[in-house]
């Protein structure tokens, strides 16, 4: 199982702020994300291509070739732009 946080604009469009979900068969942050994009409503809207949003790993920054394993913490969430 993965733990699955969401946040600011992307947590408040979902509605949830989290959610645990089986890590998929492709277990890099792409198959996770295609696997909630195949959801289709929201979830395939939120987290679109074209959309901007960030992941991290265990509170680490990754891109979308960066592999999963059970029990891992993965946040999604838009940029963050400061000033």
């Amino acid at each position: 199982m993965l733990n699955l946080l969401y946040f600011a604009s992307i947590r408040e469009a979902l509605g949830r702020d989290n959610e645990a979900v089986e890590l998929p068969a492709d277990a890099t942050v792409a198959g996770l994300i295609d696997a909630l994009r195949a959801r289709g409503g929201i979830y395939a809207e939120v987290l679109a291509a074209n959309r901007r949003w960030r992941v991290a790993v265990n509170q680490d920054m990754v891109g979308l070739d960066a592999p999963l394993q059970d029990g891992n913490e993965v946040a999604i969430f838009p940029p963050v732009t400061g000033g």
